[in-house]
């Protein structure tokens, strides 16, 4: 049992897109600590033991190549790593909250490796039965995709789907539902890592080898 995170870590991401500027953060600075921060803090720590150590990501953004000089993140965003470019993700923005798991971190290494997991029949179509699945429970199946079969792939391959990802993320998008303010909010985004758990297992082993 975790303290919840407050409806104003929603409000406070609502406003931050309307005045993104550093004088705005300045003055709500104390405010995202307390209503954002501190609760996200504490539901990863509540999925330590189970799923390992969370990274929080910085408020900052990068805009050295970014057209978009907006300073801040308008989303607290935090990631569990499992292999390299892989893991379990949770995120509060405007949006209310997400969680989410998968590969999104793409090495052209990965890449050769994935292609060949999933044009293997047992590994492929362990694959496409953990993304039909989750698909059925509810995800949203994304990530970076070709817009037509990578070089030497037949086109009309059984799970060319799945071969034209370059990345592979599932997400549910919660909204603000009932229990994110609540003490068991953590309980709900162990389920849903849980049920991303047979996809994360099948990245780890067949990207990382």
């Amino acid at each position: 049992m975790t303290q919840g995170i407050p409806r104003d870590a929603v409000a406070f991401f609502a406003e931050l897109e309307l005045n993104n500027e550093r004088s705005w953060w300045a003055a709500n600075q104390d405010r995202w600590k307390r209503s954002v921060r501190g609760p996200v803090q504490a539901v990863c720590d509540a999925l330590t033991g189970e799923f390992g150590e969370a990274k929080l990501f910085r408020p900052h953004r990068d805009v050295r190549f970014s057209a978009d000089k907006s300073p801040y993140k308008t989303h607290q965003g935090a990631v569990v790593g499992t292999s390299p470019g892989v893991g379990y993700y949770v995120q509060v923005s405007s949006q209310g909250l997400m969680t989410g798991a998968g590969w999104y971190l793409p090495s052209p290494p990965q890449v050769a490796a994935y292609r060949e997991a999933v044009l293997d029949d047992d590994a492929g179509d362990a694959l496409a039965g953990i993304v039909e699945a989750l698909g059925a429970w509810g995800a949203e199946i994304d990530g970076d995709l070709l817009k037509t079969a990578p070089r030497g792939v037949d086109p009309d391959h059984p799970r060319i789907g799945l071969m034209r990802h370059r990345s592979l993320l599932v997400s549910i998008p919660h909204g603000e539902p009932a229990w994110l303010g609540g003490d068991d909010v953590a309980e709900h985004v162990r389920e849903d890592w849980r049920a991303y758990r047979p996809l994360i297992e099948w990245l780890d082993e067949h990207l990382s080898s």
